[in-house]
């Protein structure tokens, strides 16, 4: 089984050497691909120095493009497993084997790293005006696709061929994992998620301020609504 770990960088030079690290010391048969999405910085040169290979987009074209040029590769390139791992430090690879569980058991099409799904209390924490509209997010989606999900935002994956070429052929933009999740239950593949802790960055900065996560909140709500009536792409092998 083929197995290819796609990082999606943003000026992270200061994080990105340690993920691609971090991911082949958990196991050195994945093939690190970085998604380098218009960096000013030496995110692509640290990427390449620390033995990932590079696709370096000639501009910004935001984390859903980076995301989806990352599993276009994937699914050119015949992987048959694929891990979805943020380049800005947060996510521990060293947890992978709790994601990839479900789906090499052949459990799930996708599983979702989740920071909520802790039972024991010691779930992430993040500021209250950022768990406001985490946990509103989270009720919608959960009712739309009629099962309990804690984390919408999450870009702590494991996806089989299956999820890999939905994902190839139509991914949302912008911030697209809630909309992805949505699209997950559409096309009737099968998601879990499993809980998971989250690291603080090792360096750099969010992308998502509190003015913007009121534009986020506002825009993402609309694009699941106007997403119900969007015509399935449904994948089809080799095309």
């Amino acid at each position: 089984m083929r197995a290819v770990a796609i990082v999606p960088a943003y000026n992270e030079e200061q994080n990105v050497g340690r993920v691609v690290g971090e991911i082949r010391a958990f196991d050195a048969s994945f093939d690190v691909v970085v998604v380098d999405y218009g960096s000013f910085d030496r995110t692509a040169d640290v990427a390449r120095e620390h033995g990932a290979r590079v696709l370096r987009l000639p501009f910004n074209l935001g984390i859903g493009g980076a995301v989806q040029t990352g599993f276009r590769f994937a699914f050119e390139n015949g992987y048959d497993l694929a891990v979805r791992i943020d380049g800005d430090g947060q996510h521990d690879p060293a947890q992978l084997d709790v994601i990839l569980a479900p789906v090499l058991s052949g459990e799930a099409d996708i599983a979702v790293g989740s920071r909520f799904a802790s039972t024991d209390g010691s779930g992430y924490r993040s500021s209250r005006s950022r768990r406001v509209g985490i946990r509103l997010l989270a009720w919608v989606v959960s009712r739309i696709v009629r099962r309990r999900v804690t984390d919408t935002t999450s870009g702590f994956q494991a996806l089989n061929r299956r999820a890999i070429a939905l994902f190839a052929r139509d991914y949302p933009h912008d911030y697209p994992e809630v909309e992805a999740t949505v699209m997950v239950f559409r096309h009737r593949l099968r998601s879990v998620e499993v809980p998971v802790t989250m690291r603080e960055r090792g360096g750099g900065r969010s992308s998502i301020t509190a003015l913007r996560s009121i534009y986020y909140m506002s825009k993402v709500l609309l694009a699941i609504f106007v997403g119900l009536f969007r015509r399935n792409v449904v994948p089809e092998e080799g095309s």
